[in-house]
C-alpha cells in the first residue's frame, strides 16, 4: 500500500521509476487464478529465513522488545533489553502465564504475486514469533486477497477476517497492528476508534511514521482531515525502523509507534470527549477501499 495518494494495498514500481497510485484490487486476476497455494507458501517461508538472517532484522526485534518492555514497565538498560524481555516471554511460557496479545494486519497486499507484499507477509510472522502471539491471534485483512491467498493465510495459522472493518476495530487487549504502507484514513480510523486514554495505550502500531505523514501534508489539510493523528503526533513515541537500500519500497518509513499514559495525560480533558466520527469529505482520494465500494 501506498500512503501518498494509492490505494490500500502494496504500491509497486520498477527500478528507477516514481511510485505511483494503485486503484482498488490492483493485483493480476490471472496470476492470483494460477497461483500454487504450496508454492507461495514456501515462497513466503524461504523469504521469511532470509530476512531473519538480516541484520536490520536483528535491529527491529531489539527495538520491538524495548517497545515492549517500556509498554508494561520501566525499560532494563538498553544493552540488556533483548536478553530482559526474551528471558521475560520465556520464563512466562515455562509457567504458562505468557500474556495473552493480539495482532491485527490490514492491508498486506497480494502476496502471491508482489514480492513487496511478501517480504511484509514473511516480516509479520517474525514478529509474531518474536512477541510469541500465537498466529490464530493474528487477525488479516485486505479487500485484494484471493480466495488462494487466503487459504495459505489459513494455512500459516493466521484468522482471516471476511468484513472490511476499515480500521474501525476497538481494541480491549495489548495490540499489535501491522499497517505497512496504509492510508493515512485507516491509521485516523483505528485513532478514532481507540480514542480513549484508557485504550490508547493498548495499541503498538508498525507502520508509516505519523511525523513523516505530518511532514508530507500541508498543514492546514492534515488538521482538518486526519485530526486524530494530528492529535497523536504530539504525545505518542516513535522509534524508527532501519532498512536497508535494496527493501525501500517494502519498509521505508517504518517506525514502532506507542501510546504513553504519560504522555496522553497532558491533553486537555476536552480532548477525549465525545470524538466524533472522521467524515473525509475534503478527501477526493482516500487511499483506502471503503467497505461499499468493494466489488
Amino acid at each position: 500500500m501506498s500512503d501518498s495518494g494509492g490505494q490500500w494495498q502494496v504500491a509497486r514500481r520498477r527500478k528507477g521509476t516514481a511510485r505511483r497510485a494503485q486503484p482498488p484490487g490492483a493485483a493480476n486476476p490471472a496470476r492470483q487464478e494460477e497461483m500454487d497455494p504450496r508454492r507461495t507458501l514456501r515462497r513466503v517461508r524461504e523469504t521469511q529465513s532470509e530476512l531473519k538472517s538480516e541484520d536490520f532484522w536483528q535491529e527491529w526485534k531489539e527495538l520491538l522488545l524495548l517497545s515492549a518492555s517500556t509498554a508494561s514497565s520501566k525499560p532494563p538498560a538498553d544493552d540488556l533489553v533483548s536478553e530482559t524481555l526474551t528471558n521475560r516471554l520465556e520464563n512466562n511460557k515455562d509457567d504458562g502465564t505468557v500474556p495473552e496479545q493480539e495482532c491485527v494486519c490490514y492491508g498486506l497486499g497480494s502476496f502471491s504475486s508482489c514480492v513487496s507484499s511478501r517480504y511484509q507477509l514473511a516480516m509479520l510472522l517474525l514478529l509474531l514469533d518474536t512477541l510469541q502471539i500465537p498466529p490464530r491471534h493474528c487477525c488479516v485483512f485486505d479487500p485484494v486477497f484471493s480466495a488462494g491467498e487466503k487459504d495459505v493465510l489459513r494455512g500459516l495459522g493466521l484468522t482471516v477476517l471476511e468484513e472490511n472493518e476499515e480500521g474501525k476495530r476497538l481494541t480491549t487487549k495489548p495490540t499489535l497492528f501491522y499497517l505497512m504502507h496504509c492510508g493515512k484514513a485507516l491509521y485516523n480510523n483505528l485513532l478514532w476508534r481507540n480514542w480513549n486514554i484508557e485504550t490508547l495505550p493498548l495499541l503498538t502500531v508498525i507502520g508509516n511514521s505519523f511525523t513523516g505523514i505530518q511532514n508530507r501534508m500541508i498543514e492546514r489539510e492534515f488538521q482538518r482531515d486526519y485530526s486524530y493523528i494530528t492529535q497523536a503526533v504530539a504525545v505518542c513515541e516513535e522509534r524508527s525502523l532501519p532498512c536497508p537500500s535494496r527493501l525501500q519500497d517494502v519498509f521505508n518509513d517504518t517506525a514502532i509507534i506507542t501510546f504513553p499514559t504519560s504522555s496522553l495525560s497532558k491533553l486537555p480533558p476536552l480532548t477525549w470527549a465525545e470524538p466524533p466520527e472522521p467524515q473525509y469529505e475534503h478527501c477526493p482520494v482516500l487511499e483506502i477501499i471503503l467497505k461499499d465500494k468493494q466489488s
